[in-house]
């Protein structure tokens, strides 16, 4: 799994950061290093950065670099989603409200 599949408070464990060059070495020097333990405090939408809390660092973070790094999800992942899919979203409009 990938850190850009994370969603809003899921917990991870670095396991490799693949990308390269100057960006790679930039977030090796921010926290992300194999064994690392961070976790997702907030997602930006229309797929913004993330933003991660890595090594007591908050850091913002692009889409595209978090789909260079490599994570373990711990915890359960799948639950985090349901459980925003279901009760995170609220119905707005004609079709949610009761009538009279």
């Amino acid at each position: 799994m990938f850190l850009s599949e994370a969603s809003k408070e899921a917990s991870f464990t670095v396991s490799k950061v693949t990308l390269g060059k100057e960006v790679g070495k930039r977030l090796a020097d921010m926290g992300f290093t194999a064994g690392a333990e961070g976790a997702v405090v907030r997602v930006v939408f229309f797929h913004g950065p993330l933003q991660v809390r890595i090594r007591d660092y908050d850091i913002l973070i692009r889409r595209v670099e978090a789909a260079g790094i490599e994570v373990k999800p711990v915890g359960d992942w799948s639950a985090v989603c349901d459980a925003a899919r279901v009760f995170g979203r609220r119905r707005t409009g004609a079709s949610s409200k009761r009538r009279a």
